[in-house]
């Protein structure tokens, strides 16, 4: 069986300003490389040949970076969405591009996951499902809404948010869907998956499954969030074949410049082109291409901007500076 894939990188990522302000929230840098190149590169490992990326927000910073996709190991193309059109419609417009699939998978764009996607393809083919969903489990599910199986793993409902959820498993954010269930969106219209298309699959008797699969789980929509996805992809917690080789617990690249008496470590990226003066401690950190850190600069969970430049002497924790 044939499988496609469609990334939905449409959004603006309002809860990441300042960061976005200039960069789309799936091409900002996440251990070393945008964050979409995670994703992509996940998509190609698990078997599948072609996928396109739903774009909107600054959609002309994307088709540069990934070109045809022959250095990713899969074919990419673009569907660019010039009013915004909910998670649904934006599917249906994508998936007018992808050459004729039996399946498709779709990627929110804003969730790093150690989901086993090959897994989760196999189980939509044993189960004959026409829509399988990941889920996964966390401890509080008030602030996503909770998905209720039933004994075979079949949906039983999709619940909003709601202050005492029945269930701890949630949406999270990779489905596969057969072409048919698909082809029934309506086509150039708002669309919301979660509120609409999904309630009315179940409704009609859909068979919709539930691949549950408790690995590593983050939603990278805030700048600490994105901190922590990049940190945990440079220290192991969560691998990719798309994160840079590195040692230790550090990724430097090889054009910065290093001063003297500098300590770097616990996940920390230093890109290419940064100037780093003398006895620096850099913790947990994102340090933008072409920045430059005064001497005996502290910085901690933070990110600096590409270009940035650092006083000496300053302490920045938990902080997002240059944008």
């Amino acid at each position: 069986m044939k499988t496609g894939a469609i990334l939905l990188v449409g959004g603006m990522g309002t809860r990441l300003l300042p960061l976005t302000l200039k960069t789309p929230k799936p091409m900002l840098q996440v251990a070393g490389v945008p964050f979409t190149e995670h994703q992509i590169r996940k998509a190609a490992s698990a078997g599948i040949s072609e996928i396109v990326l739903a774009t909107s927000y600054k959609s002309e910073l994307f088709e540069p970076y990934f070109g045809d996709g022959e250095k990713f190991g899969i074919k990419i193309k673009y569907a660019v969405e010039h009013s915004a059109l909910g998670t649904g419609g934006g599917i249906r417009n994508a998936a007018k591009l992808l050459s004729n699939c039996d399946q498709i998978v779709i990627f929110n764009g804003d969730v790093l996951s150690g989901h086993n996607l090959k897994g989760q393809i196999e189980f939509h083919q044993q189960s004959k499902a026409d829509v399988t969903l990941y889920l996964t489990q966390v401890l509080d599910a008030r602030p996503y809404g909770c998905v209720e199986l039933q004994g075979d793993n079949q949906v039983k409902s999709f619940l909003e948010k709601m202050e005492n959820p029945i269930s701890n498993q949630i949406n999270a954010g990779c489905y596969i869907f057969n072409q048919d269930v698909i082809n029934q969106i309506p086509a150039d219209q708002v669309v919301s998956v979660e509120r609409d298309t999904f309630p009315k699959l179940l409704s009609s008797g859909a068979k919709v499954f539930g691949y549950l699969d408790n690995s590593y789980w983050l939603d990278i929509g805030t700048p600490a969030a994105l901190v922590k996805a990049s940190a945990d992809l440079v220290t192991g917690v969560i691998s990719s074949v798309a994160t840079p080789s590195h040692t230790a617990d550090a990724l430097i690249f090889p054009t910065a410049n290093i001063g003297a008496g500098c300590e770097i470590n616990n996940g920390s990226v230093i890109e290419g082109e940064v100037v780093l003066d003398s006895n620096c401690q850099i913790s947990g950190s994102i340090i933008g291409k072409g920045a430059k850190i005064g001497a005996n600069c502290k910085i901690i969970d933070s990110i600096i901007a590409p270009g940035a430049q650092i006083e000496a002497g300053m302490v920045v924790l938990t902080n997002y500076l240059g944008f």
